[in-house]
């Protein structure tokens, strides 16, 4: 007797329940019934011969067999996106999807260089996530987009991780302040209150490598998730500041605050274009890895 397979359309549903936590969201989203997409899911399990979900309180989580299939689909997903990109190239066309992850901070430069893809590419689907470095890297560790764009990538995933753009990280004051315009040492700030980025994000992350590695400690006031909210407190006096110069926007043109004469400033990682090694970039994603490396050279 033949085994019985999943199918495509089964595959769909189950990762419409794992992606909304729900059976009622993922048929309101597939314009199914309920009882359909409990029969799918029920069909795949007795195919597996593991249950895919658990209850957890009102809410329903993956079991260990459910992130195995779930990862699955994901790489199905690639390959398919893949399939698709080739054979609208090989009519001419160049229709696709493209799904991008991005910090937070790179937020003030990214779209404008997908924006200008989009120009070139208008029949491209977009999909963009932002978030702040723990969020995006959880996203590439479970396979969620096609490309990443991060200052600082994890070391523990298998990746390939390209460098494209500068990123300066730079210690910022109110206008005014008594350093501006002279040459210190961090050391001569550390009793200045600091408002920094949060815990995991890569602002965070450079500031944080730069103390651990030279043993100096900061007074930090605030640890905020917003370098608007960031920004704007420096302006007001609340203290100082190290954040990317991409963030600043024209706030030092307008003489609202200083970039600081630091010495070892600006802190200096690139931005880069990461995805995991075993992805299989489909052709929007390889149009839009070329298109950020050519615009980072120029």
């Amino acid at each position: 007797m033949p085994r019985r397979r999943i199918t495509f359309r089964q595959l769909e549903t189950f990762a419409a329940v794992a992606r909304l936590g729900s059976f009622t969201k993922a048929a309101e989203s597939l314009h199914l019934t309920q009882p359909a997409v409990s029969l799918q899911i029920r069909q795949v399990v007795e195919v597996i011969g593991l249950p895919l979900f658990e209850q957890n309180g009102r809410e329903i989580a993956l079991t260990a067999a459910g992130e195995e299939l779930l990862s699955a689909v994901r790489s199905l997903d690639d390959i398919w996106n893949r399939l698709e990109s080739n054979l609208d190239a090989l009519k001419g066309l160049k229709r696709g999807r493209l799904r991008v992850a991005l910090v937070t901070t790179a937020k003030y430069f990214l779209p404008r260089m997908l924006g200008t893809f989009c120009q070139r590419y208008p029949e491209i689907g977009i999909e963009l996530e932002i978030g702040n470095r723990a969020h995006i890297v959880e996203r590439l560790r479970g396979n969620c987009d096609d490309l990443y764009v991060m200052s600082y990538p994890p070391e523990d995933i298998d990746i390939v991780s390209t460098p494209f753009l500068d990123n300066e990280h730079v210690v910022i004051a109110p206008a005014g302040h008594w350093a501006a315009g002279k040459r210190v040492k961090l050391a001569d700030l550390c009793g200045e209150p600091f408002l920094l980025r949060e815990a995991g994000s890569g602002s965070r992350h450079a500031i944080d490598r730069y103390l651990e590695t030279n043993g100096q400690e900061l007074n930090v006031r605030f640890s905020l998730a917003s370098n608007e909210v960031i920004r704007e407190l420096v302006i007001s006096g609340m203290g100082l500041a190290v954040l990317s110069r991409h963030s600043l926007g024209d706030s030092v043109e307008r003489g609202e605050i200083a970039i600081l004469k630091v010495k070892d400033f600006p802190l200096r990682q690139p931005w880069s274009i990461v995805r995991l090694r075993s992805k299989v970039l489909s052709l929007p994603a390889q149009a839009f890895m070329d298109a950020l490396l050519r615009a980072g050279i120029r």
